[in-house]
């Protein structure tokens, strides 16, 4: 509800793919349904078809849509730790993709440590997604390696060359704090041309946290990008400390 009132557009309500997950994020999914609160829902979920399959469920439960925020790694080292060469990961993203459309779900496609993976890895990932349904896309920066010069020329290649030929895909940014520079980071992805930021209250996430969405909120605010009222934000983050 407050995430509404601040204006924060989308909410990751879960990874379903357990049953305490699941029941978590159908009972969320119908909480924004029941009050037609102005915040979409998506669920993570890796490139195979059981994980797509707990986002139908809970969608269905719920009775809206839910974005599948289908992800794969991207950059050698992940390829490396899992196995993986770059057909076996675009097989996995056209069948996780493909299913999700066809169970009438939005698709947001995303690359897993994209700021250390090859640019020809990139486009073929991201492209093929695309081709299977996908509408919008996450860059992230998953073990905050980037700067906010990185993050600039990520975000135009991207642009200029990933999606020319493409119409109306969305691209997100996601970052991570290891080297303090989260929240410059998120800014720099607007300036470059990302349509949203990505973020947790006061940072919480995984090793040193995620870009800290309250910060990303008052500097937007500071900036003049936005016009959201912001009072409720202490509110936010001291129930997000509780």
């Amino acid at each position: 509800h407050l995430m509404a009132v601040l204006g924060i557009h989308n909410a990751n309500i879960a990874m379903p793919t357990g049953s305490r997950a699941k029941e978590d994020a159908i009972a969320l999914a119908r909480e924004i349904a029941r009050h037609k609160l102005a915040v979409h829902p998506n669920c993570a979920a890796r490139t195979t078809i059981s994980d797509v399959q707990a986002i139908v469920d809970v969608s269905q439960a719920a009775g809206i849509p839910v974005e599948a925020s289908t992800f794969i790694g991207s950059s050698t080292i992940r390829k490396f730790a899992e196995g993986w060469d770059l057909d076996i990961m675009l097989r996995h993203t056209e069948q996780a993709v493909t299913f999700a459309v066809q169970h009438n779900l939005p698709v947001m496609f995303v690359t897993e440590d994209t700021t250390r993976a090859h640019p020809a890895v990139l486009k073929r990932l991201y492209r093929t997604a695309i081709e299977c349904g996908a509408y919008r896309i996450t860059l992230a920066d998953t073990v905050g390696h980037s700067t906010p010069h990185g993050v600039h020329q990520l975000v135009r290649f991207i642009r200029n060359d990933v999606l020319q030929g493409y119409q109306n895909i969305k691209i997100d940014w996601h970052g991570h704090n290891d080297r303090g520079l989260a929240v410059s980071n998120s800014l720099a992805a607007l300036e470059a041309g990302a349509d949203c930021i990505q973020g947790s209250i006061l940072g919480i996430g995984e090793r040193v946290g995620n870009a800290a969405l309250d910060q990303i909120l008052v500097n937007l605010k500071l900036l003049g990008w936005i016009e959201n009222d912001l009072s409720r934000l202490p509110e936010y983050c001291q129930l997000v400390t509780q």
